[in-house]
């Protein structure tokens, strides 16, 4: 083996503690239902941003695992993107919480991306341009979303499938 999930978080979490930032690894093992778990993993920032529980700000909460996605219409998506976009919407437009997930071999779903970025501006960014997170989320089609957004993370093919990565900015 020349990685491993739990080698990939340790690692991302040796880079966070060199840039001044505590890391929380969560686990390497998490899945469930993309959505669920993304309404979980913004309850944990929210607790963080507001009473620096069960860790201070700034912090990273790290986590690995493969969710599912239950298809429900006829968009285009993976399991991050879904993940991503769930998680900007629970977390409801809070300041100081950014967020990366994406597949470590470059491939989310069935498209050459690997994952994509919340940003704090991420759904005051959407509706600018007209769209509908939970209509987007309703229709599975969270590539087309961030992609509308130029928030799309494309490595291309890492020739390396560790796992996926989700890493939640709480400054």
């Amino acid at each position: 083996m020349i990685a491993t999930p739990a080698m990939s978080l340790r690692v991302a979490a040796e880079v966070a503690r060199q840039a001044g930032i505590a890391p929380l690894v969560l686990g390497d093992a998490i899945e469930g239902e993309s959505r669920e778990v993304a309404r979980v993993m913004a309850g944990i920032a929210t607790q963080v941003r507001r009473f620096g529980e069960p860790a201070p700000a700034p912090c990273v909460l790290l986590s690995g695992g493969e969710t599912t996605v239950t298809m429900r219409g006829d968009g285009r998506g993976g399991r991050n993107v879904e993940f991503l976009l769930a998680l900007a919407i629970a977390l409801h437009e809070q300041p100081a919480i950014w967020a990366i997930a994406a597949d470590t071999d470059g491939v989310d779903g069935a498209e050459e991306i690997a994952g994509a970025v919340v940003t704090p501006d991420t759904l005051p960014r959407a509706r600018r341009l007209g769209l509908s997170p939970a209509d987007s989320l309703a229709r599975n089609d969270a590539h087309s979303f961030f992609g509308a957004l130029g928030d799309q993370v494309v490595t291309g093919p890492t020739l390396t499938n560790v796992n996926d990565f989700r890493a939640i900015v709480v400054a």
